[in-house]
């Protein structure tokens, strides 16, 4: 995927949530704040149970530390494959989040292979992984891809291990750049595109929009729109360790596009797609 020098641009609150008109989405008896989700593309939820954040977290930064190598901003590490991490990622709040988002029954339950541990220590040194991107879905042999369908993805999930701030380096994402992406990879149909063609083929004023942070407090966890184009930042200028992990959510099928689909996720990438779009004219004609 390529990435694009990201700078730290203060946003104007802590959270990164907006209020925003939906696509006619009902939030009654939800878990999930729906209208910020279709707005921005991302929302934050409380879904690492309280009894389990203070046993990961020794866990994880005992990981990172004998896993960094000398001087390095960044350890990456592979989520442990324990019981105690698998509740983590199943937890009754995530799963009814899962559900809501992506349809009961059409999500994997994760078997922790698909995520990544970053630990990021307090540096001033620019990490590798700093530059725009969305996540890829399969691996064309050069980069990862994905399709218009989101073959294979229905979240990028963020976990936060350990609490966040501005000055911990925090992850950036642009609100509502899943909603210009789907244009983009429409003409491209099943077979989508890498990530160096997809970013290149963004209008460069989306690179430029106002960014969003994950900030908060061990124990959330942000679920992505799979189009949401995120970030790695620095410096961290905080004091401790900033602890998080990212998960895929796998939807094998992707999704549907021609309406019939309730899904939140697919709501959005219909609501993305120019009426003029290849993939609109398809279910029109």
């Amino acid at each position: 995927m390529l990435r694009l020098a990201a700078s730290l641009i203060t946003p104007p609150d802590d959270s990164g949530m907006a209020e925003q008109g939906g696509l006619g989405v009902r939030q009654s008896r939800s878990v999930i704040d729906f209208d910020a989700f279709l707005a921005n593309g991302f929302v934050r939820v409380r879904g690492i149970p309280a009894d389990r954040i203070g046993a990961c977290h020794e866990v994880l930064l005992d990981a990172a530390t004998a896993g960094r190598s000398p001087g390095s901003p960044v350890a990456r590490l592979r989520w442990p494959r324990t019981d105690l991490f698998r509740g983590v990622a199943t937890s009754p709040a995530l799963t009814a989040a899962y559900d809501e988002l992506i349809g009961a029954g059409r999500w994997t339950t994760p078997d922790l292979t698909g995520g990544t541990l970053v630990a990021r220590f307090p540096s001033d040194v620019a990490p590798s992984d700093a530059g725009w991107h969305i996540e890829g879905n399969w691996s064309n042999g050069t980069e990862y891809c994905t399709n218009i369908y989101s073959t294979g993805r229905g979240l990028f999930a963020l976990f936060l291990f350990s609490d966040v701030t501005l000055d911990d380096a925090p992850m950036g994402m642009l609100p509502g750049s899943h909603l210009l992406v789907p244009d983009v990879l429409a003409p491209h149909g099943s077979a989508g595109m890498g990530g160096n063609a997809l970013i290149r083929s963004m209008d460069p004023r989306v690179l430029c929009r106002q960014a969003s942070y994950a900030t908060g407090d061990a124990g959330d966890v942000y679920l992505c729109h799979p189009f949401l184009i995120r970030t790695g930042t620095w410096p961290h200028r905080g004091k401790s360790v900033r602890l998080a992990a990212n998960l895929k959510i796998e939807a094998e099928a992707g999704f549907i596009l021609d309406g019939s689909d309730p899904s939140p996720v697919a709501r959005t990438i219909v609501a993305g797609l120019s009426t003029n779009s290849p993939v609109q004219s398809h279910f029109a004609s």
